[in-house]
């Protein structure tokens, strides 16, 4: 491991100081900061170190900060960075740092950073904030079925009793913001240069922290390769409070979704994965974690990509295992290009899928949108289907116990400026699934679900769900 050293009083951060950080943190893989002492500071501390302290460890990039109150040779001599970085006007000056330096092979570098980098601080604003202005409850909605915002809360705080296990394929998405240069002299190519990386769990993985987010206990089983990305995915989902049980594939990546992005759009995506069907070896092995993890669940949620994690004789098994141990049963499953089908996940107490998912699996091009729920709810044997159609909204197909007595309803799409609707069906599922396991009805549970979706889609990339933020928008 590379550590890179950076040391002064750091009195007011500016922008100076962040490129300066940003580019030591490029120099190396760890960056330590030393913030001189108010004695050692002098007249050049004008504000209380502990608070000059603060503010240095605030900053994403710095992996340690420190208090020093000794001359810097003396801490460079005990830490042996491989690199010490100064401002560009200690270029040519007398540098002290040198000498200890060159006795045991470090490295002086100067700069001043780029301009660029300044605004880093903004762009990951966009994967944090949620305008919570934009999200507006489906009032005529509540009235109709007589749902009051007090007994959603009260729904809302049984899911802390909840056990939960999620299966499904594991995705990382990595969001690579560029700062554009112009057009390449030699061909009609965009230039850009990456200025800031952040990753996120997806797939699957977001469903399972989504449940712990929101409360309950929860156990996740996938399939990963043998990477880096897997070692990304176990820290995160344990920091999410997920029990997650990935067994390694050395055939196939960890999936890895990259966004390119741009001033606040996506550019170009570039997707790593292997989409063939696990080996039957491994089938098995999951069968063993899932009937692990069943023995005292409430609720078994498929979350499927179609990309090999859930072949159809796993899925078949794992069905018939939560029946006889009376576990409820809910499941999505995203079509890419004509390939999925919602419908092999049969007997479901509830299925989320797109218009065009319920298209693919009945191969009904032409019929409305209730009779198209109705064919896939016959053919899936569902119980409720929970129909997203994007800023239209939500249709709502659901049984009411009597045989051929099914009703349909609709929400409206509650969040009027999305910034980012690839989390939206992954919130929705979830919620409504443990909404129904908590003794909600089908209308409560679309209504939580369609909450739950604004609430994703107000923000850029996946963030675990919060039980906290569905009260706060309930009042």
């Amino acid at each position: 491991m590379k550590t890179v050293l950076v040391s002064g009083s750091f009195n007011v951060l500016h922008p100076g100081h962040l490129r300066l950080l940003r580019f030591a943190k490029e120099c190396g893989n760890r960056l330590i900061v030393a913030v001189y002492s108010d004695r050692l500071a002098a007249n050049a501390a004008h504000v209380h170190e502990h608070l000059r302290l603060e503010g240095v460890q605030s900053i994403s990039w710095v992996d340690e900060a420190f208090l020093v109150d000794e001359p810097i040779i003396e801490t460079i001599a005990r830490f042996h960075p491989d690199v010490v970085v100064k401002g560009k006007e200690h270029e040519l000056r007398f540098n002290q740092e040198l000498a200890v330096l060159e006795e045991y092979g470090g490295q002086l570098l100067f700069s001043s950073g780029e301009t660029v980098f300044s605004s880093l601080d903004l762009i990951r604003k966009e994967f944090k904030d949620l305008d919570v202005r934009s999200i507006s409850l489906p009032h005529e909605y509540l009235a109709r079925h007589a749902i009051e915002p007090s007994r959603l809360v009260e729904v809302l705080h049984k899911f802390s009793q909840l056990k939960v296990c999620v299966v499904g394929d594991l995705i990382i998405d990595e969001y690579i913001t560029c700062q554009p240069l112009g057009m390449s002299q030699e061909d009609p190519t965009i230039v850009v240069t990456p200025v800031d990386v952040v990753r996120f769990i997806g797939g699957a993985g977001i469903v399972a922290a989504h449940a712990a987010g929101l409360g309950a206990s929860v156990q996740y089983v996938s399939v990963t390769g043998k990477d880096l990305v897997r070692e990304y995915a176990l820290a995160e989902l344990s920091s999410m409070g997920v029990t997650a049980r990935l067994l390694v594939d050395e055939s196939r990546p960890t999936t890895l979704k990259q966004r390119y992005r741009c001033n606040g759009k996506s550019m170009l995506r570039v997707s790593h994965l292997h989409q063939g069907a696990i080996s039957l070896a491994l089938q098995k092995q999951m069968l063993v974690e899932i009937e692990r993890a069943m023995d005292s669940a409430d609720l078994l949620v498929f979350s499927d990509f179609n990309y090999g994690c859930l072949p159809q004789p796993l899925v078949e098994q794992i069905i018939s295992m939560a029946r006889n141990k009376g576990v409820m049963l809910a499941a999505d499953s995203q079509s890419s290009s004509q390939v999925g089908d919602i419908s092999r996940f049969s007997g479901m107490t509830l299925i989320t899928p797109t218009e065009r998912e319920a298209r693919i699996s009945t191969r009904n091009r032409e019929d409305g949108l209730v009779i198209l729920a109705e064919q896939l709810r016959q053919q899936a044997s569902a119980h409720n289907i929970l129909l997203k159609l994007g800023e239209e909204g939500l249709l709502i197909h659901a049984g009411n116990g009597k045989v051929d007595d099914w009703l349909t309803d609709r929400v409206d799409a509650l969040n009027s400026a999305p910034k980012d609707v690839a989390g939206a069906g992954d919130s929705l599922l979830i919620t409504s699934a443990m909404t129904l396991a908590s003794g909600g009805n089908i209308w409560e549970a679309a209504c939580l679900g369609s909450l739950a979706a604004a609430v994703q889609v107000g923000r850029v990339g996946n963030t675990p769900l919060l039980v906290k933020e569905l009260i706060q928008e309930l009042g």
